[in-house]
């Protein structure tokens, strides 16, 4: 799974972590699965911060599926009630929807540099932590 803050690191070349997680997709054989809301995130961000040719990159790679995007009927339930579990932390729903995504893929793996949220928030079934990559590779 990825989140937004490996998603931007990985398009711009500026960022401290784009190496990093440039070298780490590039060892991956995974596919990139990711919610609709990391992917609308993403687009607002790139669409603030990148510019219409970086905008038009990510849209490429949408269309060239170089992300799955996963949803189903009671992931906004789930997104929801994790967002409200851990409130206090201020997490937000596009983060919960990867927490709801990591108990539907069975996995404790997210590609991330957000480690605040995703250090404090524990999964919903598998695992005790997430794992974080690429750091914890």
């Amino acid at each position: 799974m990825i989140d937004t803050s490996a998603i931007l690191a990985f398009m711009n070349a500026a960022d401290e972590h784009h190496e990093l997680v440039r070298a780490w997709l590039e060892r991956e054989d995974d596919d990139l699965v990711t919610t609709p809301l990391i992917i609308a995130e993403v687009d607002h961000l790139v669409a603030a911060r990148g510019g219409r040719a970086a905008l038009d990159a990510l849209r490429a790679d949408l269309v060239a599926g170089a992300y799955v995007v996963d949803w189903w009927p009671s992931a906004i339930t789930t997104a929801v009630r994790v967002a409200q579990q851990y409130a206090d932390s201020a997490l937000g729903l596009a983060d919960a929807s990867l927490v709801a995504l990591a108990e539907r893929l069975a996995t404790v793996d997210i590609a991330t540099l957000d480690e605040r949220h995703f250090r404090a928030v524990r999964p919903l079934a598998a695992g005790d932590a997430f794992r974080l990559l690429p750091m914890d590779s």
